[in-house]
């Protein structure tokens, strides 16, 4: 990794350069070591997050951090039990991504209480102290889906959304996006919207309602691979699971670029995916997580890995890393550039 990553993040300002060589060991781990980091998971039940849970020890190694990990199985009283956890452990930082968005408020604010800076991932608290949000624009993800199925609906007929848990603000984010864009651009179009808690089992029974009530339905939104398998299984089981060509198709865009996705965007079976970049995730949040150690600070602006650092509200900054609407063709959709599913530069296709 070279040292010269994390200058460009934005405007850099060395809390500790005042310092000179004072030889601080403050962000150290036990006798001096490699720094101790706590990671939690927030689930392992998706190729997406075993994605994370992969590159995260890989990222860790090449930073140099001592990496400490849990799991809190999308569940924000286990999440609130492993903060205590590290902090027993004497961890200087701690990634998290907190599925409640809210409820994870006190307990970064005993982080807070302890110096120790957290980084959320993938998505951002409504309210606390973090150092850094490290998260694609999920308001982008919603547009992106609603422009593709518009254009491949020509503004008419129907589209399931289903959508994550409410009480997350990615799924507020994609929800309020699609619907608006939705509303603004393509008023022909009805919009089906299914609140389903990122489970998959019930993301397909609404879907097999859905169309069973509604057959002018030619489009899918789903806001996250998780019911990736449910709604093919459910379109084949209609006969709906036919190629592009077939006047039966219904056009059925995803949320997360698992490399299933991408085999299913080459079969035909999907149509399209926003790309949420698994590999840097990982990357920026260990990344970030020693940048806080090392005391550095950020200010909003452009980075040197294609993405931008935004002020959300006061005190909060977010990383809104790159994340490309994916397609067979890598074609344009009513504005929206998108890539091919075989490009080397996905991280579904490096695994």
């Amino acid at each position: 990794m070279k040292t010269r990553t994390l200058v460009g993040f934005g405007t850099v300002v060395a809390l500790a350069a005042a310092l000179g060589g004072c030889g601080s060991t403050s962000g150290s781990g036990a006798a001096g070591g490699a720094p101790v980091v706590g990671v939690d998971y927030p689930r392992s039940d998706t190729d997406f997050w075993n994605s994370y849970i992969k590159y995260t020890p890989e990222f860790a190694k090449e930073l140099g951090l001592d990496l400490k990990t849990t799991n809190s199985q999308n569940d924000v009283a286990k999440l609130t039990a492993n903060a205590q956890t590290f902090i027993s452990q004497g961890v200087k930082g701690v990634a998290m991504a907190p599925q409640d968005t809210a409820a994870i408020a006190p307990t970064l604010d005993q982080l807070a209480a302890k110096k120790i800076p957290v980084v959320t991932v993938d998505t951002r608290p409504d309210s606390g102290t973090v150092f850094m949000v490290v998260r694609a624009d999920n308001r982008a993800y919603g547009e992106k889906a609603c422009r593709f199925l518009g254009a491949k609906l020509a503004g008419k007929g129907a589209v399931v959304m289903l959508q994550g848990d409410l009480a997350s603000i990615n799924g507020r984010d994609r929800t309020e996006a699609f619907n608006e864009c939705m509303k603004s651009n393509y008023p022909g179009i009805t919009v089906y919207g299914e609140a389903t808690n990122w489970d998959g089992a019930v993301a397909a029974q609404k879907l097999q309602t859905d169309l069973t009530a509604h057959p002018e339905i030619k489009g899918v939104y789903m806001q996250s691979s998780f019911a990736l398998a449910g709604t093919l299984q459910v379109l084949k089981q209609k006969d709906l699971l036919v190629g592009p060509q077939d006047p039966k198709h219904v056009f059925v865009v995803s949320n997360d670029g698992i490399p299933e996705e991408l085999k299913n965007i080459a079969d035909g079976h999907v149509d399209a995916t926003v790309s949420q970049p698994a590999d840097l995730y990982a990357k920026y949040a260990l990344q970030y997580l020693k940048a806080a150690i090392d005391g550095k600070t950020f200010s909003p602006g452009k980075t040197d890995h294609d993405s931008t650092i935004v002020q959300v509200r006061d005190g909060l900054l977010e990383d809104q890393l790159s994340a490309p609407l994916v397609t067979s063709d890598g074609g344009t959709y009513d504005g929206v550039a998108s890539v091919k599913n075989d490009d080397k530069s996905l991280w579904g296709n490096k695994l």
